[in-house]
């Protein structure tokens, strides 16, 4: 079936979110605070747009579920997935999809591959497909925010 161009996927590298960052921590901490819910709705979330809400079902099959909460407008924003794959403590992938208006949005993939050096954990993030670069940019902007929140809890975290 043939889905009309505006709601069409990005070819290739347009379609996909990429993000990399180094955090100043042990892998094995950091796939932690990325697996326990209790951790992770301290930091999910832009500034603007914390977590509320966050439950986790981390194995492959399971469900994960949040609600980021507007500051400002008090705003909730619904959003859920899918884990695909979980390999303590080197990849997570889980499906990725907005609830709006009581539908759910457009599901993507997002990917994550954590490797440590010298202490250091390195993480790449991918998420696709996405419909508009404008779509994935707001993404970006969203995942930046959450990593920059992640960074911060970290070095507050004595784990």
């Amino acid at each position: 079936m043939n889905m009309p161009s505006a709601f069409a996927s990005l070819p290739g590298a347009a379609g996909e979110l990429s993000i990399t960052r180094t955090f100043d921590a042990p892998r094995e901490l950091v796939f932690r605070l990325w697996t326990d819910a209790e951790h992770v709705r301290r930091w999910w979330g832009p500034p603007a747009h914390p977590a509320a809400v966050l439950e986790m079902d981390v194995r492959p099959g399971g469900a994960w579920r949040g609600c980021l909460h507007g500051v400002e407008d008090g705003r909730k924003l619904w959003q859920g997935g899918v884990f695909q794959e979980v390999k303590a403590p080197e990849r997570l992938a889980f499906t990725f999809a907005w609830d709006e208006e009581g539908e759910r949005g457009l599901e993507t993939l997002v990917t994550i591959d954590f490797t440590e050096q010298d202490g250091k954990t390195h993480m790449r993030f991918r998420q696709t497909p996405f419909q508009s670069a404008a779509e994935r940019d707001g993404h970006q902007d969203g995942w930046n925010g959450s990593f920059d929140r992640f960074v911060d809890y970290l070095a507050r975290t004595a784990l």
